[in-house]
């Protein structure tokens, strides 16, 4: 019967999930769900009534990190989750510190405020509205790269000398940022914003952000307030 899985396609947590079946070359279908405005059928898939959510025949899986632990079990190879205890671990933490403490602050402070009200709300975006929004990235993302720069250091990827969900959860997390014209200082954060360029330009990620630049790049926009 296959896989189906739910969710608004700029959601970094969807974005996530779609990386990960792609890396895995996992074929599946893909209905956009405005967590906002489910369809009446969205509870019984997700609960909590959040995206994404994932039906596997008529065996419904909701939560990103829930569904693409799932996946790992239903497709090992390729193993996109380390074998080594500690480096297991520290693959998760690295997915978290992403999905419970980066996202909510990026998502909240920034891009909600300069993309999402906007686009989706008819939102007016205005200097101030942007000024604000920068000072969370000063103030509060500025210190979450810190961190991810430092943890990073000279490797090509987060953990493990190969690719995780730890790198899939960083470079997805950071897509939502770069549609509200957000780049990284490279003089500051040089591994990291390397880091990020490599991920974009794989095949998983770059024809998810082919189809996101309508209508969520939002870049020359607010460059122009």
């Amino acid at each position: 019967m296959g896989y189906k899985l739910f969710g608004a396609n700029v959601s970094p947590f969807v974005r996530k999930c779609r990386v990960y079946l792609a890396e895995k070359g996992i074929a599946y279908e893909h209905e956009s769900v405005n967590p906002y405005q489910p369809p009446s059928f969205y509870r019984q898939v997700s609960p909590l009534g959040k995206i994404p959510a994932l039906l596997d025949g008529d065996r419904p899986v909701a939560d990103s990190s829930v569904i693409c632990l799932y996946l790992e079990r239903c497709k090992p190879t390729p193993a996109l989750y380390p074998a080594d205890p500690y480096d297991y671990a520290q693959a998760l933490w690295i997915e978290e510190y992403m999905d419970s403490g980066f996202l909510p602050v990026a998502g909240t402070g920034v891009f909600r405020p300069l993309v999402l009200g906007p686009v989706a709300m008819n939102q007016p975006l205005t200097k101030e509205i942007k000024e604000a929004a920068l000072e969370v990235v000063e103030n509060q993302l500025g210190p979450m790269w810190d961190y991810l720069e430092r943890y990073l250091g000279g490797k090509e990827f987060f953990v493990g000398g190969r690719l995780s969900i730890a790198d899939i959860a960083v470079a997805s997390g950071h897509v939502n940022l770069w549609h509200a014209g957000i780049d990284l200082d490279t003089d500051h954060w040089p591994k990291l914003a390397a880091f990020l360029a490599r991920m974009w330009s794989r095949p998983s990620f770059k024809t998810l952000l082919a189809e996101e630049q309508t209508p969520w790049n939002r870049r020359e926009a607010i460059a122009k307030l």
